[in-house]
């Protein structure tokens, strides 16, 4: 496939999800576009995953303030794409992604300073020229049905026949966790072991997904076997929705586990239609008291240093308990970024896309 053709295709399906999702999260969130008691309405673009944590604290936001909140939630990759198709006529107020979309929206202009106080976080959580900060701590994972033993799992496990149109990952390039895959494995193999790893788990991949969450579904109701995700969005579906599936981390053929953490980054648009109103949201979803929710009702990881020590609680297990013995793994951002639209080339020339 050419590399027109492909871009015409995933501009296509970015559009179309986040329309669809658009619809039916502004719904769940209450905003309609007119119901703050001033008139004001804050539009948040978000990786979807946060679905549940947002609509407590955007109605509880609503009921303080009287500024109602829209949210367009979709894949990282394709929250960055709307905003910059949307540079001559801005829509979003606050933006929401994994990285390394959040850097790619600043370096493309996308992004403005955020105008909150951010002290209470570390300088390895925010953007040192302040332009984008940690929401909610995440890290990739993987998902399999329950008729799966996950136990001993192996990352060359899942090159296994018995997988064959029975496994799919995000796409690279398009979704946070996708791309995060890519990266992953990069770093266990290289960037030439990686693409030859994709290449033979390509048999067995169902095709390309924009969207992680959309996979969660399909493993519950064994159409998918296995499938990649992250803790935060896995989790909350497994408590939420009662999904059956379970979380794993493949391991090397020494038995080593690894993840990559994936922060949910959120910034200010550049033109954000209501740039004050979106501060004040902001400031409200960094504080100490909505951060401490993170855990129990989110199961994310806040970045705060004043609740470095705050562990996740409620029914099931914590992010702590899952990642335990699991060595995590931070990537240089800023590389992968300048790397990525070569990486993304090679890896789609590797798969035969």
């Amino acid at each position: 496939m050419s590399p027109t053709r492909l871009s015409h295709i995933r501009s296509k399906t970015a559009l179309l999800v986040i329309t669809a999702t658009a619809v039916a999260l502004t719904a769940a969130c209450g905003g309609t576009g007119s119901g703050g008691s001033d008139g004001q309405t804050v539009t948040v673009y978000s990786a979807d995953g946060l679905d549940a944590w947002y609509r407590t604290h955007f109605e509880k936001f609503r009921s303080e303030t009287g500024i109602a909140v829209n949210v367009v939630a979709a894949g990282s990759g394709e929250v960055v794409n709307r905003l910059d198709k949307e540079q001559s006529n801005p829509q979003a107020d606050v933006v929401v992604t994994l990285p390394p979309f959040i850097q790619k929206a600043d370096a493309a202009g996308l992004l403005q300073p955020l105008g909150v106080d951010t002290s209470a976080y570390p300088a390895t959580e925010k953007d040192p020229n302040g332009r984008f900060v940690s929401l909610a701590g995440n890290y990739l994972d993987f998902i399999a049905n329950h008729s799966v033993d996950t136990s001993k799992l192996t990352w060359d496990d899942l090159l296994k026949p018995e997988y064959q149109s029975k496994l799919q990952y995000s796409t690279p390039g398009q979704a946070g966790d996708g791309t995060a895959v890519l990266i992953l494995l990069q770093q266990l193999r290289g960037k030439d072991g990686a693409l030859e790893y994709l290449k033979r788990l390509q048999v067995n991949n169902v095709g390309p997904s924009a969207s992680t969450g959309k996979l969660q579904p399909k493993v519950d109701k064994g159409e998918l076997l296995i499938a990649n995700g992250d803790i935060q969005m896995n989790m909350e579906s497994i408590t939420s929705k009662g999904s059956k599936f379970g979380i794993f981390f493949p391991a090397s053929a020494d038995g080593a586990k690894h993840t990559v953490a994936l922060p949910y980054f959120m910034g200010l648009a550049k033109g954000a239609p209501h740039a004050e109103a979106a501060k004040k949201l902001m400031d409200y979803l960094l504080s100490k008291e909505v951060q401490r929710t993170l855990g129990p009702d989110a199961f994310a990881v806040s970045a705060r240093t004043d609740l470095a020590d705050a562990a996740a609680t409620g029914p099931g297990p914590s992010p702590a308990a899952l990642l335990q013995g699991v060595q995590i793994v931070h990537p240089d951002w800023t590389k992968v970024l300048t790397d990525l639209n070569d990486d993304v080339a090679a890896y789609v020339k590797a798969i035969g896309d």
